[in-house]
């Protein structure tokens, strides 16, 4: 279940060649009409594949500690840390399915930038307040005169306000025109099938709005490290998730002091608690972190405490 591997340029090189082949002659599986292009929804077709995390051999002792961890909090741990400088990963349960929860709202962003000009992006979108769902810290606060879509994008990352993420779905043409951004950087893997707050079920088991915590991984790579997006709209999304106000006490309580995190938070029934972050330790390129927690319990406590601890275990075998 934990990896760890070191890749050099020319097996990037390599891997990412034959992925975009592979891609080339196939098509995605997920929600909302992966694989088609009706409605004018964005796709991201022209943009590189992302290098997969590689696959290797477990290391047993790292291995038992995110599982003693797993036993202390009768809960199920999903981790990758990828090293830019060098391209090596740790991972447990890397390729195994969980709820995303929220931090699927960086990557509504991400599309939402992408298929957008600086125009688009100053454009005011009305909402009504039967628009407004009970989680709305900022769109509550502007129903009378609506949001720039440039803010409705700050709002879903930085505050998490599942209204504004709503409103950034409907104008991809819905779940569906997610799923095919996503596909359009190399993800075949996640599934988008409902909005907030339906898809914060989380039933264990239940593969709808589920990914790998290999793929977001590599997802976040591609928009926050790589060229999925521009280096402006790249910018706009890396500033709101360094502002994020929902993680004080997960990935960002688990680094290093004098670590610079841009996060994006995840929280839903079964305990289910999850942080994707690109953090960067002084003086050295960036680490990728995703950290993802479920329960079998559906009274089971999401737990800040829990993602920490596997932050600290990651990043003290990555770094």
């Amino acid at each position: 279940m934990l990896v760890r591997v070191r890749t050099t340029r020319t097996t990037l090189a390599t891997i990412a060649a034959v992925a975009a082949l592979t891609l080339a002659g196939c098509s995605g599986s997920g929600g909302g009409d992966p694989s088609g292009t009706a409605g004018g929804a964005p796709t991201a077709t022209t943009r590189p594949v992302p290098v997969p995390t590689p696959t290797a051999t477990a290391d047993a002792a790292t291995s038992r500690a995110f599982a003693a961890l797993e036993e202390r909090d009768d809960a199920r741990i999903g981790v990758v840390a990828i090293d830019t400088a060098d391209g090596s990963s740790v991972g447990y349960r890397a390729d195994e399915r969980f709820a995303f929860a929220s931090t699927n709202k960086a990557f509504i962003a991400a599309a939402v930038l992408d298929a957008s000009s600086g125009e688009d992006l100053d454009e005011v979108v009305h909402y009504g307040r039967g628009d407004l769902l009970e989680y709305a810290p900022v769109t509550r606060r502007y129903v009378d005169e609506g949001m720039t879509v440039r803010a409705l994008v700050d709002a879903a990352v930085r505050e998490s306000d599942n209204t504004a993420a709503n409103l950034l779905v409907e104008r991809l043409g819905g779940v569906g025109g997610v799923s095919r951004w996503l596909r359009g950087i190399g993800d075949d893997v996640t599934r988008v099938d409902r909005v907030e707050p339906d898809l914060n079920t989380a039933v264990p088991g239940d593969q709808r709005d589920t990914t790998t915590p290999a793929q977001s991984a590599s997802d976040l790579r591609a928009v926050l490290v790589g060229d999925a997006l521009d280096a402006g709209d790249r910018e706009l999304l890396r500033s709101s998730m360094a502002g994020t106000t929902t993680g004080d006490g997960t990935i960002r309580a688990g680094v290093p002091g004098g670590w610079s995190v841009a996060d994006k938070t995840g929280t839903a029934s079964y305990g289910v608690r999850n942080d994707i972050a690109v953090v960067r330790p002084p003086g050295r390129d960036p680490v990728v972190l995703v950290v993802f927690t479920a329960h079998e319990r559906a009274d089971a406590e999401p737990s800040d405490a829990l993602v920490a601890a596997a932050t600290r275990l990651a990043v003290q075998r990555i770094v």
